[in-house]
């Protein structure tokens, strides 16, 4: 998911983050983050952030973002993440601020149902409605909240049509913001809606972009459900089966990431 940037001074950036090294101004710390998050490691990356969480925002926010990340990964971690939503909440001092960290909220509730652990989904939609109202239009966090309605316009609210209007808007505001992991992202749930509507070419096309993408950033525990969805686009009629278990499903893509977890991607960290 789309995170800020830090400076070498160690204080966030208010820019869209670019994964490792490819981020303008991108410090060891930043560095370090990215590299123990794409390879599953959450816990070592948020405890890099733990010391300044407490009175910065923005480190606050990029640490939730990395526990909630974890709970889609692997289905665990809840109670940290909610202790980390609950500081960032606290540290919130602008309306950008307070809208990404309602934008964090809503999708750990999202998480929780959608993984079948709570039913917590009037509580989504509505921290999603909150950041709506704090979030201005060309707010850098407003194409991460524009694919996260989309998550819920889709698996929640089984509203194709209204997720694919968010995925466009969110695709249309990382492209322009070269926020590429997001891309990797929306080109993949895109491609989802495209497959379920009957378009095996234009699925295959962008879950190789997403798996493209994401090779390229070196986001090495998000290319097991990046290749999952492809080879499901390759095989059509099971693919496209209304019976069958779509490539875009969050249950699936669980299943998937724990495989990659399992294969204890941080011992190859080094």
């Amino acid at each position: 998911m789309a995170d800020t940037a830090m400076s070498h001074s160690g204080e966030p950036k208010a820019v869209p983050w670019i994964p490792g090294a490819r981020a303008e101004g991108a410090g060891p710390l930043d560095v370090a983050v990215w590299r123990l998050r794409s390879r599953g490691c959450w816990d070592d990356a948020a405890a890099l952030l733990e010391p300044t969480a407490d009175r910065s925002a923005p480190a606050a926010l990029q640490r939730v973002a990395l526990l909630v990340e974890r709970c889609l990964f692997t289905g665990e971690g809840w109670a940290a993440a909610e202790d980390a939503l609950r500081t960032a909440e606290a540290v919130a001092g602008t309306d950008d601020e307070r809208g990404a960290a309602a934008c964090e909220r809503g999708h750990l509730a999202y998480a929780s149902t959608v993984l079948g652990v709570r039913d917590r989904a009037d509580e989504a939609r509505a921290a999603l409605g909150r950041a709506v109202a704090l979030l201005a239009p060309a707010a850098d966090g407003r194409p991460l909240l524009d694919f996260r309605r989309g998550l819920i316009a889709e698996h929640l609210s089984e509203s194709p049509p209204a997720a694919r209007a968010a995925y466009q808007r969110a695709h249309a505001g990382a492209l322009a913001r070269g926020d590429l992991l997001l891309m990797s992202f929306t080109w993949r749930h895109l491609a989802g809606l495209a497959l379920r509507d009957g378009e095996p070419a234009e699925a295959r096309r962008g879950f190789a972009e997403s798996l493209r993408i994401r090779e390229e950033l070196g986001y090495l525990v998000g290319t097991a459900p990046a290749l999952v969805a492809l080879a499901g686009a390759v095989d059509e009629p099971e693919a496209a089966s209304p019976h069958g278990w779509r490539p875009s499903s969050p249950r699936r893509d669980h299943v998937s990431l724990r495989v990659c977890v399992s294969l204890r991607v941080c011992a190859t960290s080094t």
